[in-house]
């Protein structure tokens, strides 16, 4: 496990680095959403693309659950296929799913995509970035994120949202000069991006990978680590944490491992104490509530999170969150009797 240069104070930070809290620190993915009634409210008047376009909107709704909620950590407002566009790509939200026009099906269309400077191409994001700093004062750390090579390629190769990859997975097996090409250059930009964030105020960032559970080890091992490793080798990050989230991740932890993250983010397919035994000591943790548990009575949301404090042990390196992001209908009080029964149940 990594040490900091400078030791933070901030629970979030210290739990990140594997040092000892007086609580467990807790954030939640995708906690500035549509489950937040300020949130719609908002979007009420934008579309989405155009939230995550303008600064001071985005500002503001990060900065809405550390208000709500008293979560921990604020994550950037964005999403993860605003690089797709700045790599030469057309990119649509409108009508449903996220679109991405031309799909990149050859070596032709990978030799096309550019690497971007972020500052000319996303410096909306760099901009948010130092408004949400500026809101939150010091309250929380701010993270910074990106999407995972692989989980961008799906879309990018896709057009969209896929089950089966079918495209993806064609190209990784019958091309994959190709695939490499176009990962290569995903994995530059992301760094660069991650870069910026950092130099814009970014406290900490997460790497998502959202699909990546659809590999199996050795392919994930082969086809997405040595992509994963590029961007965090290119990092500026003495004393910014960097987690790496992957969605079904419970046969990929000790691939995981190898990546140079210092935060593990797992699922809820894996008992914690399970993932920490085989992490022994060499990341520190992230997670794992189902979201679907804050559906249940409040009482029966403690439980869960007990069991969870409980499996997570004493040692130090529990970032806790949920398995993926927070559900579009979850009552917002249940999110609040969430963090605070973390926080209650976990004080040391």
């Amino acid at each position: 496990m990594r040490d900091p240069v400078t030791e933070p104070a901030h629970p979030f930070l210290r739990a990140a680095f594997g040092l000892p809290t007086e609580f467990t620190p807790i954030w939640i993915m995708r906690q500035a959403g549509r489950y937040l009634p300020e949130y719609r409210a908002i979007r009420e008047k934008v579309s989405f693309i155009e939230l995550c376009k303008t600064p001071d909107l985005a500002a503001e709704v990060t900065v809405q659950p550390i208000d709500r909620l008293g979560v921990d950590a604020a994550i950037l407002f964005c999403d993860i296929l605003v690089p797709c566009e700045a790599m030469g790509l057309e990119l649509s939200f409108e009508g449903g799913p996220p679109k991405i026009t031309p799909p990149v099906r050859s070596l032709a269309a990978a030799e096309a995509l550019v690497v971007p400077d972020p500052v000319e191409t996303m410096g909306y994001v760099m901009e948010a970035i130092r408004k949400i700093r500026e809101r939150l004062a010091g309250r929380v750390p701010l993270i910074g994120f990106a999407g995972a090579p692989f989980t961008l390629a799906t879309y990018m190769v896709e057009g969209g949202g896929s089950k089966d990859f079918l495209n993806l997975k064609r190209m990784i097996h019958a091309e994959p000069a190709t695939y490499r090409l176009m990962m290569e250059k995903i994995a530059d930009t992301t760094a660069l991006y991650l870069n910026a964030q950092i130099e814009a105020g970014a406290q900490a960032v997460q790497i998502f990978d959202s699909w990546g559970g659809a590999l199996s080890p050795a392919d994930f091992r082969e086809y997405e680590l040595p992509y994963v490793q590029r961007i965090i080798d290119q990092l500026a990050c003495e004393d910014i944490p960097v987690i790496f989230f992957v969605g079904q991740s419970a046969s990929l932890i000790e691939v995981m491992l190898e990546s140079g993250a210092d935060v593990l983010g797992i699922d809820w397919r894996i008992p914690l104490d399970d993932a920490r035994r085989r992490i022994a000591g060499r990341a520190a943790v992230q997670g794992n509530l189902d979201p679907m548990t804050l559906y249940a009575p409040i009482p029966k949301i403690e439980e869960k999170v007990k069991g969870i404090l409980d499996a997570a042990g004493t040692a130090p390196g529990h970032i806790f969150n949920l398995g993926h992001g927070i559900t579009q209908y979850t009552e917002p009080e249940h999110a609040v009797a969430l963090v605070e029964a973390v926080h209650r149940l976990s004080r040391r």
